[in-house]
């Protein structure tokens, strides 16, 4: 297995808070990655710093280095729309556009540059296909994407990143918003989709780490206590801090 993104000496602070102190983590390829912890403790953060979401914050500053396959993503000559086309982003609630389902899934494609008719429903096609959406779509591509269960809109947004070719997926409590029907089926997909790309979600929910990753860290006030495979971590952790947050003593 290989790297495809590492963080070494990691720091990020919200103006005077530091969320983020000295992370150093190792994700590889087509794998599932599961960031696990108490509210407030940096997940997200960490997640945002892969794709430079956290620029969109006032305040932040980051020190370390943050490589994404072999490539420092901190320097400021680092073209970001083609950081965020190569490590897309899911939500916590779905949030397709107001448009029809095609142009939702298209949508990227047309950022780019992309007008061929042709390009574009084969791409449609092939990313609803992707998350076992095609066949249900299939007839209803003009219909508006706000019309769809909640599930289905997660996929949708789903499918929309992988309209533009991704390396990693970041997925930020993807089933949060959903039932728990909802919620298998969207880690059914996730465990089809590491075959091609590299996930990285963060979770409040431990068993769902547990199910679905292949790779979990602990974090606890920005730190990133503990990393290993997941099953290690769950039945056998290091750290004592590990243990308190998997048996329910802490957080």
């Amino acid at each position: 297995m290989t790297n495809i993104i590492e963080t070494d000496k990691l720091n990020l602070f919200y103006t005077a808070f530091q969320a983020l102190i000295d992370v150093d983590l190792k994700i590889e390829r087509n794998r599932i990655t599961a960031l696990i912890g108490p509210s407030g403790c940096g997940k997200s953060t960490l997640l945002r710093v892969f794709n430079r979401m956290n620029d969109l914050i006032e305040g932040v500053k980051v020190s370390g280095s943050v490589k994404f396959d072999g490539k420092e993503i901190l320097d400021n000559e680092i073209d970001l729309i083609t950081l965020r086309k190569r490590i897309g982003m899911v939500f916590q609630r779905p949030n397709p556009f107001p448009l029809s389902v095609f142009e939702n899934v298209v949508y990227g494609l047309r950022i780019h540059g992309e007008k061929r008719r042709s390009v574009l429903e084969a791409a449609a096609e092939k990313s609803l296909a992707s998350v076992l959406l095609f066949d249900e779509l299939k007839d209803k591509l003009n219909m508006n994407a706000l019309g769809l269960s909640l599930e289905q809109q997660q996929r949708l947004c789903i499918a929309r990143l992988l309209s533009v070719t991704p390396d990693v997926l970041l997925m930020d409590e993807p089933c949060s918003a959903l039932d728990p029907f909802a919620t298998m089926k969207i880690e059914e997909l996730m465990t089809l989709l590491k075959k091609q790309y590299t996930i990285v979600i963060v979770t409040h929910n431990m068993q769902q780490a547990a199910r679905i990753s292949d790779e979990c860290g602990y974090m606890l006030l920005g730190e990133l206590v503990e990393f290993g495979e997941t099953k290690q971590i769950f039945t056998a952790p290091v750290n004592k801090k590990t243990e308190d947050y998997i048996t329910g003593r802490f957080g």
